[in-house]
Protein backbone atom coordinates (compact mmCIF):
# COMPACT_ATOMS: atom_id res chain seq x y z
CA UNK A 1 0.00 0.00 0.00
CA UNK A 2 1.27 3.16 -1.35
CA UNK A 3 1.44 5.96 1.47
CA UNK A 4 1.23 9.54 0.87
CA UNK A 5 3.10 12.12 2.61
CA UNK A 6 1.74 15.64 3.42
CA UNK A 7 3.04 18.22 1.37
CA UNK A 8 5.50 20.38 2.98
CA UNK A 9 4.56 24.33 2.79
CA UNK A 10 7.94 25.36 3.78
CA UNK A 11 9.18 25.65 -0.14
CA UNK A 12 5.88 27.61 -0.85
CA UNK A 13 6.93 29.96 1.94
CA UNK A 14 10.31 30.44 0.92
CA UNK A 15 9.56 31.08 -2.83
CA UNK A 16 7.13 33.46 -1.47
CA UNK A 17 9.65 35.10 0.99
CA UNK A 18 11.95 35.58 -2.25
CA UNK A 19 9.93 36.96 -4.53
CA UNK A 20 8.80 39.68 -2.12
CA UNK A 21 13.07 40.02 -1.38
CA UNK A 22 13.96 40.15 -5.20
CA UNK A 23 10.43 42.74 -5.26
CA UNK A 24 11.82 45.09 -2.40
CA UNK A 25 15.07 45.09 -3.72
CA UNK A 26 14.28 46.00 -7.11
CA UNK A 27 13.93 49.86 -4.95
CA UNK A 28 16.96 49.19 -2.98
CA UNK A 29 18.84 48.99 -6.51
CA UNK A 30 17.48 51.70 -7.66
CA UNK A 31 18.00 53.61 -4.56
CA UNK A 32 21.86 52.57 -4.36
CA UNK A 33 22.12 53.32 -8.27
CA UNK A 34 20.54 56.87 -7.67
CA UNK A 35 22.70 57.74 -4.95
CA UNK A 36 25.94 57.03 -6.50
CA UNK A 37 24.63 59.04 -9.58
CA UNK A 38 23.52 61.58 -7.37
CA UNK A 39 27.15 62.10 -5.85
CA UNK A 40 28.27 63.33 -8.97
CA UNK A 41 25.47 65.19 -10.69
CA UNK A 42 24.36 67.39 -7.71
CA UNK A 43 25.06 70.54 -8.27
CA UNK A 44 26.90 72.72 -5.62
CA UNK A 45 24.94 75.01 -4.08
CA UNK A 46 25.49 77.48 -1.04
CA UNK A 47 23.32 75.67 1.39
CA UNK A 48 25.02 74.10 4.04
CA UNK A 49 22.89 70.30 4.27
CA UNK A 50 23.33 68.78 0.89
CA UNK A 51 26.77 68.78 0.77
CA UNK A 52 27.90 65.68 -0.37
CA UNK A 53 30.99 63.15 -0.51
CA UNK A 54 32.07 63.29 -3.89
CA UNK A 55 33.45 60.65 -5.77
CA UNK A 56 37.31 60.48 -5.60
CA UNK A 57 38.44 63.10 -7.10
CA UNK A 58 34.76 64.65 -8.76
CA UNK A 59 35.25 67.66 -10.15
CA UNK A 60 31.95 69.82 -11.82
CA UNK A 61 31.05 69.05 -15.36
CA UNK A 62 28.09 71.29 -17.29
CA UNK A 63 29.03 70.74 -20.59
CA UNK A 64 26.56 70.32 -23.28
CA UNK A 65 27.54 66.48 -23.11
CA UNK A 66 27.56 65.73 -19.45
CA UNK A 67 23.80 67.93 -19.41
CA UNK A 68 22.78 65.59 -22.37
CA UNK A 69 23.91 62.19 -20.34
CA UNK A 70 22.24 63.68 -16.86
CA UNK A 71 18.80 64.45 -18.91
CA UNK A 72 18.90 60.60 -20.25
CA UNK A 73 19.59 59.27 -16.95
CA UNK A 74 16.91 60.84 -15.45
CA UNK A 75 14.49 59.44 -17.37
CA UNK A 76 15.85 56.15 -16.79
CA UNK A 77 15.66 56.63 -12.83
CA UNK A 78 12.26 57.86 -13.47
CA UNK A 79 10.91 54.95 -15.62
CA UNK A 80 12.54 52.41 -13.03
CA UNK A 81 10.61 54.22 -10.31
CA UNK A 82 7.04 54.24 -11.88
CA UNK A 83 8.00 50.06 -13.10
CA UNK A 84 7.86 49.53 -9.27
CA UNK A 85 4.14 48.31 -7.61
CA UNK A 86 4.64 48.92 -4.15
CA UNK A 87 0.90 48.77 -3.54
CA UNK A 88 1.09 45.40 -0.83
CA UNK A 89 4.38 46.53 0.83
CA UNK A 90 4.80 47.71 4.01
CA UNK A 91 3.78 51.19 5.20
CA UNK A 92 7.84 51.66 5.83
CA UNK A 93 9.03 50.70 2.50
CA UNK A 94 6.33 52.60 0.29
CA UNK A 95 7.72 55.48 2.39
CA UNK A 96 10.95 54.44 0.92
CA UNK A 97 9.39 54.49 -2.64
CA UNK A 98 8.22 57.90 -2.02
CA UNK A 99 11.39 59.08 -0.87
CA UNK A 100 13.11 57.94 -3.93
CA UNK A 101 10.11 59.50 -6.03
CA UNK A 102 11.04 63.00 -4.70
CA UNK A 103 14.60 62.49 -4.80
CA UNK A 104 14.21 61.71 -8.62
CA UNK A 105 11.50 64.41 -8.94
CA UNK A 106 14.10 67.23 -7.70
CA UNK A 107 16.71 66.70 -10.13
CA UNK A 108 13.83 66.87 -12.88
CA UNK A 109 13.29 70.39 -10.95
CA UNK A 110 16.69 71.60 -10.93
CA UNK A 111 17.14 70.18 -14.83
CA UNK A 112 14.08 70.97 -16.53
CA UNK A 113 11.90 73.06 -14.58
CA UNK A 114 13.93 75.44 -12.46
CA UNK A 115 16.79 75.30 -14.67
CA UNK A 116 19.64 77.31 -12.90
CA UNK A 117 21.97 76.07 -15.59
CA UNK A 118 20.33 78.07 -18.35
CA UNK A 119 18.62 80.96 -16.26
CA UNK A 120 21.15 81.74 -13.34
CA UNK A 121 24.79 83.45 -13.93
CA UNK A 122 25.52 83.59 -10.19
CA UNK A 123 24.55 78.95 -10.60
CA UNK A 124 28.28 78.73 -12.29
CA UNK A 125 30.12 81.16 -9.43
CA UNK A 126 28.60 78.10 -6.98
CA UNK A 127 29.74 75.14 -9.26
CA UNK A 128 33.27 77.03 -9.45
CA UNK A 129 34.31 78.92 -6.71
CA UNK A 130 31.87 77.45 -4.62
CA UNK A 131 33.19 73.80 -5.06
CA UNK A 132 36.67 75.29 -4.35
CA UNK A 133 35.17 76.63 -0.90
CA UNK A 134 33.75 73.18 0.22
CA UNK A 135 37.03 71.50 -0.13
CA UNK A 136 38.40 74.30 2.33
CA UNK A 137 35.89 73.55 4.93
CA UNK A 138 36.62 70.52 6.42
CA UNK A 139 39.62 71.49 9.06
CA UNK A 140 43.00 70.33 8.37
CA UNK A 141 45.49 68.81 7.96
CA UNK A 142 45.68 69.02 4.17
CA UNK A 143 47.15 65.77 3.20
CA UNK A 144 49.06 65.12 -0.35
CA UNK A 145 45.68 63.78 -1.83
CA UNK A 146 43.20 66.91 -0.55
CA UNK A 147 45.89 69.02 -1.77
CA UNK A 148 46.00 67.47 -5.15
CA UNK A 149 41.99 67.76 -5.37
CA UNK A 150 42.14 71.41 -4.32
CA UNK A 151 44.75 72.20 -7.39
CA UNK A 152 42.47 70.19 -9.58
CA UNK A 153 39.52 71.95 -8.69
CA UNK A 154 41.11 75.05 -8.91
CA UNK A 155 42.28 73.80 -12.30
CA UNK A 156 38.49 73.32 -13.23
CA UNK A 157 37.30 76.82 -12.73
CA UNK A 158 37.95 78.08 -16.58
CA UNK A 159 36.32 74.83 -17.54
CA UNK A 160 33.18 75.87 -15.38
CA UNK A 161 32.61 79.26 -16.65
CA UNK A 162 33.18 78.10 -20.76
CA UNK A 163 30.46 75.45 -19.92
CA UNK A 164 28.37 78.51 -17.95
CA UNK A 165 28.66 80.67 -21.21
CA UNK A 166 27.10 77.93 -23.78
CA UNK A 167 24.74 77.37 -21.16
CA UNK A 168 23.00 80.16 -20.17
CA UNK A 169 20.60 81.06 -23.17
CA UNK A 170 18.12 82.41 -21.16
CA UNK A 171 20.22 84.74 -18.84
CA UNK A 172 17.82 86.49 -16.26
CA UNK A 173 18.85 89.79 -15.35
CA UNK A 174 18.22 90.11 -11.60
CA UNK A 175 20.50 87.43 -11.06
CA UNK A 176 23.01 88.52 -13.94
CA UNK A 177 23.69 91.32 -11.56
CA UNK A 178 23.66 89.14 -8.48
CA UNK A 179 26.26 87.36 -10.17
CA UNK A 180 28.32 91.14 -11.19
CA UNK A 181 27.90 91.82 -7.58
CA UNK A 182 30.14 88.69 -6.78
CA UNK A 183 32.09 88.61 -9.82
CA UNK A 184 33.29 92.56 -8.65
CA UNK A 185 36.16 91.39 -6.44
CA UNK A 186 36.01 87.39 -6.72
CA UNK A 187 39.19 87.30 -8.55
CA UNK A 188 41.26 89.16 -5.62
CA UNK A 189 39.55 87.35 -2.47
CA UNK A 190 40.14 83.22 -4.27
CA UNK A 191 44.01 84.52 -4.88
CA UNK A 192 43.71 85.30 -0.92
CA UNK A 193 42.47 82.22 -0.53
CA UNK A 194 44.89 80.72 -2.47
CA UNK A 195 47.84 82.49 -0.75
CA UNK A 196 46.88 81.70 2.75
CA UNK A 197 46.51 77.80 2.07
CA UNK A 198 49.11 77.49 -0.04
CA UNK A 199 51.67 77.22 3.14
CA UNK A 200 49.14 74.25 4.51
CA UNK A 201 48.84 72.26 1.52
CA UNK A 202 51.35 69.35 0.63
CA UNK A 203 54.94 71.18 -0.65
CA UNK A 204 54.33 68.98 -3.68
CA UNK A 205 51.44 70.26 -4.59
CA UNK A 206 51.73 73.51 -3.25
CA UNK A 207 54.12 75.01 -6.40
CA UNK A 208 51.33 74.56 -8.78
CA UNK A 209 48.38 76.72 -6.88
CA UNK A 210 49.85 80.17 -8.11
CA UNK A 211 49.54 79.41 -11.27
CA UNK A 212 46.19 77.96 -11.06
CA UNK A 213 44.87 80.71 -9.18
CA UNK A 214 45.92 83.31 -12.01
CA UNK A 215 44.02 81.24 -14.71
CA UNK A 216 41.13 81.00 -12.26
CA UNK A 217 41.30 84.66 -11.78
CA UNK A 218 41.58 85.18 -15.85
CA UNK A 219 38.56 83.13 -16.02
CA UNK A 220 36.41 84.96 -13.68
CA UNK A 221 37.23 88.25 -15.33
CA UNK A 222 36.07 87.06 -19.00
CA UNK A 223 33.19 85.41 -17.70
CA UNK A 224 32.09 88.81 -15.41
CA UNK A 225 32.91 90.44 -19.14
CA UNK A 226 30.67 88.30 -20.81
CA UNK A 227 27.60 89.33 -18.60
CA UNK A 228 28.06 93.13 -18.47
CA UNK A 229 27.79 92.84 -22.28
CA UNK A 230 24.42 90.55 -22.51
CA UNK A 231 23.35 92.11 -19.28
CA UNK A 232 20.97 94.98 -21.69
CA UNK A 233 19.38 92.30 -23.41
CA UNK A 234 18.27 90.21 -20.70
CA UNK A 235 14.89 89.19 -19.56
CA UNK A 236 13.77 90.44 -16.09
CA UNK A 237 11.07 87.72 -14.93
CA UNK A 238 12.61 85.84 -11.93
CA UNK A 239 9.43 84.01 -10.87
CA UNK A 240 9.13 80.06 -11.94
CA UNK A 241 5.46 80.86 -11.48
CA UNK A 242 2.40 78.98 -9.90
CA UNK A 243 2.66 75.53 -11.68
CA UNK A 244 6.18 74.88 -11.68
CA UNK A 245 6.05 75.95 -7.84
CA UNK A 246 2.89 73.64 -7.66
CA UNK A 247 5.63 70.95 -9.03
CA UNK A 248 7.90 71.58 -6.51
CA UNK A 249 5.34 71.52 -3.46
CA UNK A 250 3.57 68.42 -4.64
CA UNK A 251 6.40 66.28 -5.91
CA UNK A 252 9.73 67.31 -4.36
CA UNK A 253 9.04 68.68 -1.03
CA UNK A 254 6.27 66.67 -0.46
CA UNK A 255 4.72 69.56 1.03
CA UNK A 256 0.53 69.67 1.11
CA UNK A 257 -0.30 73.38 0.75
CA UNK A 258 -1.37 75.81 -2.05
CA UNK A 259 0.74 78.79 -2.16
CA UNK A 260 -2.62 80.90 -0.57
CA UNK A 261 -2.06 78.31 2.36
CA UNK A 262 1.21 78.77 3.23
CA UNK A 263 0.96 82.47 2.60
CA UNK A 264 -2.06 82.11 5.38
CA UNK A 265 0.30 79.54 7.23
CA UNK A 266 3.04 82.39 7.31
CA UNK A 267 1.31 85.27 8.06
CA UNK A 268 -0.58 83.64 11.14
CA UNK A 269 2.82 82.62 12.48
CA UNK A 270 4.43 85.97 11.82
CA UNK A 271 1.74 87.98 14.29
CA UNK A 272 2.01 84.96 16.79
CA UNK A 273 5.97 85.48 16.96
CA UNK A 274 5.77 89.61 17.19
CA UNK A 275 3.25 89.28 19.60
CA UNK A 276 5.33 87.02 21.55
CA UNK A 277 8.27 89.13 21.10
CA UNK A 278 6.25 91.91 22.58
CA UNK A 279 5.22 90.21 25.13
CA UNK A 280 8.73 89.13 25.90
CA UNK A 281 9.96 92.59 25.61
CA UNK A 282 7.36 93.93 28.13
CA UNK A 283 8.22 90.64 30.53
CA UNK A 284 11.87 91.81 30.72
CA UNK A 285 11.55 95.36 31.62
CA UNK A 286 14.30 96.69 33.47
CA UNK A 287 16.85 93.49 32.21
CA UNK A 288 20.53 94.06 31.14
CA UNK A 289 20.93 93.71 27.50
CA UNK A 290 23.16 90.86 26.37
CA UNK A 291 26.48 92.02 25.89
CA UNK A 292 28.70 90.69 22.68
CA UNK A 293 31.80 88.65 24.12
CA UNK A 294 34.97 90.59 24.07
CA UNK A 295 37.50 88.39 22.40
CA UNK A 296 37.03 84.99 20.42
CA UNK A 297 38.23 83.30 22.75
CA UNK A 298 35.79 83.96 25.61
CA UNK A 299 33.09 83.67 22.45
CA UNK A 300 34.81 79.61 22.05
CA UNK A 301 35.06 79.21 25.36
CA UNK A 302 31.29 79.70 26.18
CA UNK A 303 30.57 77.74 23.43
CA UNK A 304 32.19 74.80 24.39
CA UNK A 305 30.50 75.13 28.18
CA UNK A 306 26.99 75.82 25.83
CA UNK A 307 27.04 72.78 23.95
CA UNK A 308 27.45 70.60 26.49
CA UNK A 309 25.02 72.32 28.93
CA UNK A 310 22.73 71.41 25.91
CA UNK A 311 23.25 68.07 25.16
CA UNK A 312 22.65 67.54 28.84
CA UNK A 313 19.26 69.70 29.18
CA UNK A 314 18.55 67.29 26.30
CA UNK A 315 18.90 64.28 28.54
CA UNK A 316 17.84 65.74 31.46
CA UNK A 317 14.71 66.91 30.42
CA UNK A 318 13.22 63.49 28.61
CA UNK A 319 13.89 65.27 25.32
CA UNK A 320 15.60 63.67 23.02
CA UNK A 321 18.25 61.05 23.27
CA UNK A 322 22.12 61.86 22.91
CA UNK A 323 23.96 59.02 21.89
CA UNK A 324 27.25 59.35 23.85
CA UNK A 325 29.07 58.15 20.48
CA UNK A 326 27.82 61.51 18.31
CA UNK A 327 31.19 64.21 18.23
CA UNK A 328 30.74 67.71 19.16
CA UNK A 329 30.17 70.82 17.56
CA UNK A 330 32.52 73.69 18.00
CA UNK A 331 33.07 76.95 17.04
CA UNK A 332 36.89 77.90 15.82
CA UNK A 333 38.40 81.40 14.70
CA UNK A 334 37.87 81.81 10.81
CA UNK A 335 40.68 80.41 8.64
CA UNK A 336 42.14 83.18 6.15
CA UNK A 337 42.04 80.89 3.61
CA UNK A 338 38.03 80.76 3.95
CA UNK A 339 37.10 84.55 5.09
CA UNK A 340 37.33 85.73 1.55
CA UNK A 341 34.54 83.54 0.55
CA UNK A 342 32.02 83.17 3.04
CA UNK A 343 29.43 84.58 0.65
CA UNK A 344 29.33 81.98 -1.45
CA UNK A 345 28.73 79.37 1.66
CA UNK A 346 28.03 78.54 5.58
CA UNK A 347 31.10 78.37 7.03
CA UNK A 348 31.14 75.11 8.71
CA UNK A 349 31.58 71.68 8.26
CA UNK A 350 28.97 68.95 9.04
CA UNK A 351 31.30 66.27 8.34
CA UNK A 352 29.90 63.52 6.44
CA UNK A 353 28.74 59.62 6.74
CA UNK A 354 32.47 58.64 6.17
CA UNK A 355 33.85 61.35 8.58
CA UNK A 356 31.61 60.22 12.01
CA UNK A 357 35.01 60.56 14.17
CA UNK A 358 34.89 63.92 13.39
CA UNK A 359 33.04 66.95 15.48
CA UNK A 360 31.32 69.41 13.61
CA UNK A 361 32.69 72.80 12.91
CA UNK A 362 31.34 76.27 12.57
CA UNK A 363 33.98 78.67 11.69
CA UNK A 364 33.37 82.37 13.32
CA UNK A 365 34.99 85.24 13.09
CA UNK A 366 36.06 88.04 16.15
CA UNK A 367 32.69 89.74 18.10
CA UNK A 368 32.12 93.18 17.15
CA UNK A 369 28.99 94.81 16.90
CA UNK A 370 29.47 95.16 12.71
CA UNK A 371 28.45 91.54 12.14
CA UNK A 372 25.60 90.15 10.66
CA UNK A 373 22.26 89.35 11.59
CA UNK A 374 23.11 85.62 12.70
CA UNK A 375 26.92 86.15 13.31
CA UNK A 376 25.55 89.24 16.14
CA UNK A 377 23.61 86.72 18.04
CA UNK A 378 26.50 83.99 17.59
CA UNK A 379 28.42 86.95 19.57
CA UNK A 380 26.03 87.57 22.14
CA UNK A 381 24.73 83.98 22.83
CA UNK A 382 25.64 81.04 21.26
CA UNK A 383 22.89 78.59 22.04
CA UNK A 384 20.70 80.29 19.71
CA UNK A 385 22.75 78.61 16.85
CA UNK A 386 23.82 75.96 18.88
CA UNK A 387 20.46 74.48 18.82
CA UNK A 388 19.76 75.07 14.94
CA UNK A 389 22.82 74.58 13.63
CA UNK A 390 24.45 71.70 15.93
CA UNK A 391 23.31 69.90 18.54
CA UNK A 392 19.98 69.09 18.43
CA UNK A 393 19.86 70.96 15.00
CA UNK A 394 21.59 70.23 11.89
CA UNK A 395 25.04 68.87 12.54
CA UNK A 396 23.11 66.30 15.18
CA UNK A 397 20.74 65.51 13.09
CA UNK A 398 22.44 64.41 9.73
CA UNK A 399 24.79 62.58 11.81
CA UNK A 400 21.99 60.44 13.00
CA UNK A 401 20.59 59.76 9.60
CA UNK A 402 24.07 58.65 7.98
CA UNK A 403 23.85 55.90 10.63
CA UNK A 404 20.12 54.96 9.90
CA UNK A 405 19.25 51.16 9.34
CA UNK A 406 17.79 51.55 6.39
CA UNK A 407 20.04 52.75 3.31
CA UNK A 408 17.72 54.84 1.16
CA UNK A 409 17.42 56.77 4.28
CA UNK A 410 20.50 57.75 5.04
CA UNK A 411 20.75 60.26 2.32
CA UNK A 412 19.87 64.21 2.21
CA UNK A 413 17.54 64.61 -0.40
CA UNK A 414 15.86 68.08 0.37
CA UNK A 415 15.69 70.69 3.04
CA UNK A 416 12.20 70.34 4.06
CA UNK A 417 12.57 68.18 7.33
CA UNK A 418 16.04 68.80 8.17
CA UNK A 419 15.57 72.92 7.85
CA UNK A 420 11.89 72.40 9.54
CA UNK A 421 13.33 70.42 12.79
CA UNK A 422 16.07 73.19 13.30
CA UNK A 423 13.68 75.96 13.29
CA UNK A 424 11.57 73.54 15.52
CA UNK A 425 14.37 72.90 17.71
CA UNK A 426 14.96 76.58 18.45
CA UNK A 427 11.22 77.15 19.93
CA UNK A 428 11.18 73.75 21.87
CA UNK A 429 14.38 74.67 23.58
CA UNK A 430 12.55 78.03 23.87
CA UNK A 431 9.14 76.71 25.84
CA UNK A 432 11.23 73.79 27.15
CA UNK A 433 12.91 76.23 29.43
CA UNK A 434 16.52 75.97 28.44
CA UNK A 435 16.50 80.43 27.63
CA UNK A 436 14.97 80.75 30.93
CA UNK A 437 18.17 81.81 32.42
CA UNK A 438 18.28 84.83 29.67
CA UNK A 439 15.25 87.10 29.12
CA UNK A 440 16.87 88.94 26.09
CA UNK A 441 18.19 85.92 24.58
CA UNK A 442 14.68 84.49 24.36
CA UNK A 443 13.78 87.47 22.77
CA UNK A 444 16.33 86.95 19.99
CA UNK A 445 15.08 83.97 19.38
CA UNK A 446 11.56 84.79 18.77
CA UNK A 447 12.99 87.37 16.10
CA UNK A 448 14.41 84.57 14.78
CA UNK A 449 10.51 83.57 14.94
CA UNK A 450 9.88 86.49 12.50
CA UNK A 451 12.30 86.30 10.02
CA UNK A 452 11.45 82.40 9.64
CA UNK A 453 7.93 83.77 8.96
CA UNK A 454 8.24 86.22 7.11
CA UNK A 455 10.62 83.81 4.54
CA UNK A 456 6.77 82.05 3.46
CA UNK A 457 5.82 85.15 2.38
CA UNK A 458 9.02 86.29 0.25
CA UNK A 459 9.50 82.69 -1.24
CA UNK A 460 5.80 82.41 -2.30
CA UNK A 461 5.29 85.87 -4.07
CA UNK A 462 9.13 85.65 -5.60
CA UNK A 463 7.73 82.77 -7.19
CA UNK A 464 4.77 83.77 -8.22
CA UNK A 465 6.23 87.34 -9.62
CA UNK A 466 4.59 89.12 -6.56
CA UNK A 467 7.98 90.11 -5.48
CA UNK A 468 11.29 91.69 -7.23
CA UNK A 469 14.41 90.66 -5.49
CA UNK A 470 14.69 94.10 -4.78
CA UNK A 471 11.01 94.48 -2.73
CA UNK A 472 12.13 91.62 -1.22
CA UNK A 473 15.30 92.51 0.08
CA UNK A 474 13.65 96.00 1.36
CA UNK A 475 10.78 93.91 3.01
CA UNK A 476 12.95 91.61 5.05
CA UNK A 477 15.45 94.27 5.64
CA UNK A 478 12.37 96.60 7.25
CA UNK A 479 10.03 94.38 8.79
CA UNK A 480 12.43 91.85 10.71
CA UNK A 481 14.70 93.96 10.75
CA UNK A 482 17.85 92.88 10.27
CA UNK A 483 20.88 94.51 8.39
CA UNK A 484 20.77 95.24 4.22
CA UNK A 485 23.27 92.76 3.29
CA UNK A 486 22.08 89.45 4.60
CA UNK A 487 18.63 90.69 3.99
CA UNK A 488 19.94 90.78 0.32
CA UNK A 489 21.52 87.83 0.53
CA UNK A 490 18.23 86.16 1.59
CA UNK A 491 16.16 87.57 -0.96
CA UNK A 492 18.58 86.32 -3.77
CA UNK A 493 18.76 83.13 -2.27
CA UNK A 494 14.87 82.11 -2.68
CA UNK A 495 14.75 83.77 -5.85
CA UNK A 496 17.19 81.81 -7.31
CA UNK A 497 15.95 78.32 -5.24
CA UNK A 498 12.34 78.83 -4.72
CA UNK A 499 10.52 76.82 -2.28
CA UNK A 500 13.87 76.36 -0.05
CA UNK A 501 12.79 79.37 2.60
CA UNK A 502 9.23 77.97 3.21
CA UNK A 503 10.68 75.02 4.92
CA UNK A 504 11.99 76.03 7.96
CA UNK A 505 8.71 77.50 8.80
CA UNK A 506 6.10 74.84 7.09
CA UNK A 507 8.27 71.64 8.37
CA UNK A 508 8.09 73.16 11.69
CA UNK A 509 4.21 73.54 11.43
CA UNK A 510 3.77 70.01 10.35
CA UNK A 511 6.06 68.62 13.44
CA UNK A 512 3.52 70.74 15.24
CA UNK A 513 0.39 69.18 13.65
CA UNK A 514 2.90 65.57 14.18
CA UNK A 515 3.27 65.60 17.71
CA UNK A 516 -0.68 67.22 18.54
CA UNK A 517 -2.00 63.57 16.72
CA UNK A 518 0.70 61.37 18.03
CA UNK A 519 -0.33 62.56 21.66
CA UNK A 520 -3.85 62.49 20.93
CA UNK A 521 -3.33 58.77 19.41
CA UNK A 522 -1.23 57.51 22.03
CA UNK A 523 -3.02 59.18 24.89
CA UNK A 524 -1.07 57.98 28.07
CA UNK A 525 1.47 55.93 26.00
CA UNK A 526 2.79 58.86 24.42
CA UNK A 527 6.56 59.83 24.67
CA UNK A 528 8.16 62.70 23.10
CA UNK A 529 11.53 61.42 23.69
CA UNK A 530 10.48 58.57 21.32
CA UNK A 531 8.54 60.96 18.64
CA UNK A 532 11.60 63.13 18.58
CA UNK A 533 14.15 60.12 18.48
CA UNK A 534 12.01 59.11 15.20
CA UNK A 535 11.61 62.49 13.60
CA UNK A 536 15.44 63.17 14.25
CA UNK A 537 16.90 59.96 12.60
CA UNK A 538 14.46 60.06 9.76
CA UNK A 539 15.63 63.86 9.76
CA UNK A 540 15.90 63.63 5.39
CA UNK A 541 12.44 62.34 4.79
CA UNK A 542 9.49 64.93 4.97
CA UNK A 543 7.42 65.18 7.58
CA UNK A 544 4.51 64.32 5.80
CA UNK A 545 5.61 60.76 4.91
CA UNK A 546 7.32 60.29 8.76
CA UNK A 547 3.69 60.77 9.73
CA UNK A 548 2.90 58.67 7.45
CA UNK A 549 4.60 55.55 9.53
CA UNK A 550 4.75 56.40 12.95
CA UNK A 551 0.85 56.95 13.09
CA UNK A 552 -0.71 55.35 9.93
CA UNK A 553 -1.80 58.83 8.96
CA UNK A 554 -1.97 59.23 5.61
CA UNK A 555 -4.20 62.18 4.89
CA UNK A 556 -1.68 64.52 4.28
CA UNK A 557 0.02 62.24 1.74
CA UNK A 558 -3.56 61.95 0.33
CA UNK A 559 -3.45 65.34 -0.33
CA UNK A 560 -0.44 65.86 -2.46
CA UNK A 561 -2.48 64.72 -5.21
CA UNK A 562 -5.39 66.86 -5.05
CA UNK A 563 -2.50 70.15 -4.95
CA UNK A 564 -3.32 72.42 -7.65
Amino acid sequence: MKTTRPVSIFPLLVMLLLASSLRADSLDDLARDFWAWRASEQPTTSDDIPRLERPAGWLPDWSTAAIARDQKQLEEFEARWKKIDVSSWPVARQVDYRLMGSAIARVRWELNVNRSWQRNPMFYVEQSAGSYLNLLLQPPPFDATRSRYILAMLGSIPRTFEDGKKNLTQPVAPFARLALDHLRDLGPRLLHSVREVKPLLDPEVAGGVDAAGVQAVVAIEAYREWLNQRLPAMASETAVGRDAYIFFLKNVALVPFTPEQLLAMGHQEWARSVASQTYEEHRNLGAPQLTIFKTLAEQIAHEEKDELAVRGYLEAKDILTVPAWVQHYHFVPMPEYISPLTDLGEPDDFTGPNRLKDGGTRYVSSPGPDLGYFSLSMAKDPRAIIVHEGVPGHYFQLVLSWVHPDPIRRHYYDSGANEGIGFYAEEMMLQTGLFDDSPRSREMIWNFMRLRALRVEVDVKLALGEFTMEQAAEYLKNTVPMDPQTARAEASAFASGPGQAISYEIGKLQIYRFLADAQRQKKDAFSLRALHDFVWQNGNVPIALQRWQFLGMKDEVDALDQLR
